[in-house]
């Protein structure tokens, strides 16, 4: 009966050779820097779906109020970047014939809002950029945020009077 340490060397050998034998070697393969240069629907897919990880995994992250401020805005900027990189990879998904994610995502965010303040999925800045977890808390974001609700509001006196 062999000793323990010698079936697994000779596993690893069998395994070794089988991979140095087969004709497939299959390398991974990076995300294109451009939604247009990708060819596939399935490819674009699942290059959207390895965009959402990475923007879930950020938004898990950034719930850290213990992060440096840096930190916080690094990863709130890394966020916001891929957000775009995900709309420019749902249009392609589109033109190549797939779902059209940018509309269905359109809904809910719709839907989400008429739900209360708190659906959304972070607060919404300027340009659509948005503030997510411990981000909503920086010093420069809250009196953006203070100045837009006391302008939300404030009511004239005609927009008081055209509804009576």
């Amino acid at each position: 009966m062999a000793r323990p340490a010698e079936k697994a060397q000779a596993m690893l050998n069998k395994w070794v050779k089988m991979r140095e034998q087969s004709d497939t070697i299959q390398q991974p393969t990076r995300r294109p820097y451009l939604a247009s240069l990708c060819e596939h629907l399935h490819d674009a897919e699942k290059w959207r779906r390895q965009i959402i990880r990475e923007i879930s995994d950020g938004i898990s992250k950034i719930q850290n109020k213990g992060l440096g401020e840096h930190a916080i805005r690094d990863l709130n900027d890394g966020i916001n970047k891929l957000m775009r990189e995900k709309w420019h990879w749902n249009k392609r998904i589109v033109e190549l014939g797939g779902a059209d994610y940018n509309r269905i995502e359109k809904l809910q965010q719709i839907e989400e809002s008429n739900d209360g303040p708190e659906g959304s999925i972070g607060l919404k800045g300027s340009a659509g950029y948005r503030y997510f977890g411990a981000a909503k808390d920086l010093p420069g974001v809250k009196e953006l945020f203070a100045r837009n609700a006391v302008k939300l509001t404030k009511r004239k006196r005609g927009d008081v009077y055209k509804y009576i």
